[in-house]
C-alpha cells in the first residue's frame, strides 16, 4: 500500500512536469525559472504554471510519567515518528491549484491535503473554491500548519473536538485585514465507504484583523461548526462520537475521556491573537454542545487555551492575514550563514472540560477535566528547520484518574521542504 501511494505521488509529480514542460516546448514566453522555497518550485515566466514537491519530517523523543498508582498506565520513554509527509502541489493555467499529499509515519498511510481549487474569481488577495480532502475550518491553531505551531501538539480541545480534514467542499476569500472561510463535508478518506449515510459538518469561520503592519498584528475570529455522526453500512446504527484528549504529549494515553454517545453536535469557537515585534500572545475558547442519542441528556464541554512567546533573536511571527493564520517565520540569522538561528521561549496554560453530565451519560467512568501547564524552548536553526523542547503537566479533576498529575518532556527535531 505505501509503494503503491508513494508511486502515486511520483506519478503526479512527472505528470505535472511534463505538462509543464510541454506547454514551455509550445510557446517560447514559457520560460523556466526555479525558485527555491525549501525544494526547487518550478514556474514558467509568467507564473501560471507551477509545480513543486513538499513534505516535512518531525522526530520525537517523549519521556511522561503517567502517574501509575492512579490511573494504572506505565510511564513511557520512547521515540515516535511523529510525521512524515510528502506531496506535490502547484498550479496550471494560472487559475487552478492542486495540492496532494500523505503520510507515512507510525507504518501506516493516511491522506492529509488532496484537493483541487478554482482560484482567483473574486477582486480580493485570496479566492479559492476547494473540492477534496482538506481542513474543516474551525480554529486558529488548526489551520495553523503544524510547521508553524508554537508547541509540539496543538490544544487539547482540538485533539477532543475532532478538528481534522474531511472531503468536502469549501469557499476561502480574504485579503489584508480579514478573511472567510465555509464550506461543507462528508467523511475524512479513513472512513469513506465505510457509511450509508456519510458523517457530515458544516462549518463557517471569520477572521479580521485592524491592525496588520510590519511590527504589529492584532487579530480577532470566531467560528461555528455543526455535525452530524454517519450510519454504519456494516450495522445500519449510528457511529456516535466521542470526545477525548491527551495531555499535550502525543504518546501520552487519554485520561479523560467519554463513551461513544453523541449522535451529533455544534461548536463554538472564538479566538484571539496580538503580536508586537517579537512578543506574541495568542487564545481560544471552544464550548460544544453534544446531542445525546442514549440518555437523553445533552451536556456541554468546553475547551481553551492561552499562550506567550518572545523570540529572543527578534524574529516576528508571521501572519497571513487572507486566511487567518500564522506562517512561516523569517530566520534573521541562520545557522547556514554562521548565525546562532532563532532562539523563542514560550508558555501555554490549557483546559479541556468533559466532566459536564457525567453522572447522567451511562459509562462516562472518565469523564473528568485536564488543566495543562507548558514551557518550551525553540530553536529554528534555519527557516525549513528547527529544534523543539517543551515540558508540560498535566492535573486530572473526576472521574476515574482524579488527582493524576502527567508530567511529560517532548524534544522534537523538525524540517519541512
Amino acid at each position: 500500500m505505501n509503494r503503491m501511494l508513494l508511486a502515486g505521488v511520483c506519478a503526479v509529480a512527472l505528470l505535472a512536469t511534463g505538462v509543464t514542460a510541454a506547454k514551455a516546448g509550445d510557446d517560447e514566453d514559457l520560460d523556466l525559472k526555479v525558485k527555491w522555497k525549501g525544494a526547487p518550485e518550478f514556474s514558467n515566466k509568467d507564473g501560471s504554471f507551477k509545480f513543486k514537491i513538499r513534505g516535512r519530517i518531525m522526530g520525537d523523543y517523549d519521556n511522561v510519567d503517567q502517574d501509575t498508582a492512579i490511573t494504572g498506565e506505565p510511564d513511557i520513554s520512547g521515540t515516535e515518528l511523529r510525521r512524515a509527509r510528502l506531496g506535490v502541489e502547484g498550479v496550471i493555467m494560472t487559475n487552478f491549484k492542486y495540492k496532494f499529499e500523505v503520510d507515512f509515519a507510525g507504518d501506516e498511510v493516511s491522506t492529509k491535503d488532496a484537493y483541487v481549487a478554482w482560484a482567483n474569481w473574486a477582486p480580493v488577495e485570496k479566492s479559492e473554491v476547494r473540492a477534496g480532502n482538506q481542513y474543516v475550518y474551525s480554529s486558529l491553531e488548526q489551520v495553523t500548519s503544524s510547521r508553524f505551531i508554537t508547541f509540539n501538539e496543538r490544544a487539547a480541545f482540538i485533539d477532543a473536538f475532532f478538528l481534522e480534514r474531511q472531503i468536502g467542499v469549501g469557499v476561502l476569500l480574504g485579503d489584508d485585514h480579514w478573511s472567510f472561510q465555509t464550506g461543507y463535508y462528508g467523511a475524512p478518506p479513513d472512513e469513506q465507504g465505510d457509511f450509508s449515510d456519510d458523517t457530515s459538518a458544516f462549518t463557517v469561520r471569520g477572521t479580521v484583523a485592524p491592525i496588520n503592519t510590519d511590527t504589529t498584528v492584532l487579530h480577532a475570529g470566531a467560528s461555528y461548526r455543526h455535525r452530524d455522526a454517519g450510519t454504519s453500512r456494516d450495522t445500519g446504527t449510528a457511529e456516535l462520537f466521542q470526545y477525548r484528549a491527551r495531555p499535550d504529549n502525543h504518546l501520552a494515553d487519554r485520561f479523560i475521556e467519554t463513551p461513544n454517545f453523541a449522535s451529533g453536535d455544534d461548536m463554538f469557537v472564538l479566538e484571539g491573537a496580538a503580536v508586537f515585534k517579537s512578543l506574541s500572545v495568542q487564545g481560544e475558547y471552544a464550548q460544544l454542545e453534544a446531542d445525546d442519542a442514549l440518555a437523553g441528556f445533552n451536556p456541554t464541554y468546553n475547551g481553551y487555551y492561552i499562550d506567550a512567546s518572545w523570540f529572543i533573536t527578534g524574529e516576528m511571527r508571521n501572519y497571513e492575514a487572507d486566511s487567518g493564520e500564522f506562517g512561516r517565520t523569517k530566520v534573521l540569522n541562520p545557522v547556514t550563514d554562521g548565525g546562532w538561528g532563532a532562539w523563542q521561549i514560550a508558555g501555554r496554560y490549557d483546559v479541556l472540560d468533559l466532566s459536564d453530565g457525567s453522572g447522567a451519560i451511562p459509562g462516562c467512568t472518565e469523564c473528568g477535566e485536564q488543566k495543562t501547564w507548558l514551557i518550551g524552548l525553540n530553536w529554528l536553526t534555519t527557516d525549513y528547520t528547527a529544534l523543539k523542547l517543551q515540558v508540560a503537566q498535566a492535573e486530572i479533576d473526576g472521574g476515574a484518574n482524579d488527582g493524576a498529575e502527567i508530567t511529560s518532556v517532548g524534544l522534537r527535531a523538525q524540517i519541512d521542504w
